[in-house]
């Protein structure tokens, strides 16, 4: 009897860890803005007219103000455009919207805004995780090799300063 409490217990912890990762602010940002920038532009009347939403999506698409990575999103939603248009008819959240197109793709929520890093000082990057370091790194163009520490990372981040700026993939 002891055994089943104890496969419980791990089974509920385990749950709760993976809805904890799940819960990432940064998960599938992009993917969600332009969902909401496409929601935003359709009338009231026509967000649940399908033909109506997969013309919106190809109208946002189609903006030359686009940044590199909402292209990079409008790529991977065009061939899928109906299978997205659908549950957007339902009124589904866009996070969930996401999440959902998401399992088709598994590139859409691999798609983040950079880490804005204009005028950061040590303090600032000191607050900021590895693996948002290395994101950094990886948007100038810069491996860090042999970086182990985080302040090995917060050096590069801060000797490729002049690096900043490209928003192209």
């Amino acid at each position: 009897m002891k055994s089943v409490s104890i496969i419980a217990a791990a089974a509920v912890m385990l749950a709760s860890s993976v809805s904890a990762a799940s819960n990432d602010p940064r998960e599938c940002e992009v993917c969600m803005k332009v969902m909401q920038d496409v929601r935003d532009a359709i009338p009231k009347a026509d967000q649940t007219n399908k033909p109506a939403i997969e013309a919106a999506l190809g109208a946002q698409c189609a903006k030359d103000t686009l940044s590199a990575r909402e292209r990079k999103i409008c790529y991977y939603i065009d061939p899928i455009k109906r299978d997205v248009a659908h549950p957007f008819s339902l009124g589904m959240p866009v996070d969930r919207l996401c999440k959902r197109i998401n399992k088709s793709n598994s590139e859409i929520c691999g798609v983040k805004f950079p880490v804005k890093t204009e005028n950061l000082e040590k303090k600032d990057l000191t607050k900021l995780r590895v693996k948002q370091l290395k994101s950094i790194l990886v948007d100038r163009g810069v491996e860090c090799k042999g970086c182990v520490e985080k302040e090995e990372f917060i050096a590069m981040v801060q000797n490729t300063e002049h690096l900043a700026g490209s928003d192209e993939f």
